[in-house]
């Protein structure tokens, strides 16, 4: 991680879910896990975050939101789904009103799989985010467009 050279901020949105995989990512601001000995810290307004971190799966009624929160965080930016209903829609998947995982709405850039994810995992997906998102800042730096996980191989945690 000695390519960070500011504290990577996070916003963590809850999409369609059981809240297994937000239980763990709270456990991941824990005394146990300390994810904010990274330098990691959440936050709750986009326009300030680094790191968009989406549980649960994506429904009619929180697609819009997914897509705000997307389009109001600044450039370069991470999406890392957690957890196996925002990577693919999970045990909801067949449920009338869900769309699948967090990738039919925005780019997504890492997986975590897991049901739910363990705390290990996220912050390991965490670490994987902080990998792209120094390639993306480098791209942005030499003037190239910032690749948004399409037609490229996505990080898995």
């Amino acid at each position: 991680m000695s390519y960070v050279t500011k504290s990577p901020w996070l916003i963590h949105y809850d999409g369609s879910s059981c809240n297994g995989c937000d239980i763990e990512v709270l456990a991941c601001l824990t005394p146990m896990y300390d994810v904010e000995r990274f330098g990691i810290i959440n936050t709750g307004n986009p326009k300030h975050a680094d790191i968009f971190l989406i549980t649960g799966a994506i429904n009619e009624q929180n697609k819009a939101v997914v897509k705000q929160i997307y389009e109001q965080m600044p450039e370069p930016k991470v999406v890392i789904a957690v957890g196996i209903c925002a990577t693919s829609g999970g045990i909801f998947k067949e449920c009338y009103n869900i769309m699948g995982g967090t990738d039919t709405v925005i780019p997504v850039d890492v997986y975590v799989p897991g049901c739910a994810a363990r705390p290990e995992a996220i912050i390991d997906g965490v670490v994987k985010g902080l990998g792209v998102l120094a390639k993306k800042k480098e791209a942005m730096e030499k003037g190239l467009p910032i690749d948004t996980a399409k037609g490229k191989e996505k990080e898995e945690a």
